[in-house]
């Protein structure tokens, strides 16, 4: 299953429906050096909204929601969100 992804250019967490990512400013300076956190990205399946990396966002590493009742497993590829199959 796949879902397409929403850009928000301005921040305003009220448009954050689930599958949209807005990217941070200063991306450099959050997170490790390596690898920073470079947007924020609400959950495709509840809507949730956390920090993705450079290597999350684009698409080598997978992402795990991170709310209580939700294990959304996905990754991006490219304008699409894959979601993990069920095992």
């Amino acid at each position: 299953m796949s879902a397409d992804l929403q850009y928000l250019e301005e921040w305003i967490p009220e448009r954050m429906d689930p599958g949209t990512i807005f990217v941070l400013e200063n991306q450099a300076k959050l997170g490790q050096a390596q690898n920073p956190f470079v947007a924020v990205m609400s959950c495709p399946r509840c809507g949730t909204l956390g920090l993705i990396t450079r290597r999350q966002l684009i698409g080598y590493e997978p992402m795990i929601c991170g709310a209580e009742d939700c294990s959304a497993e996905y990754r991006l590829d490219g304008e699409r969100i894959c979601f993990r199959p069920m095992q």
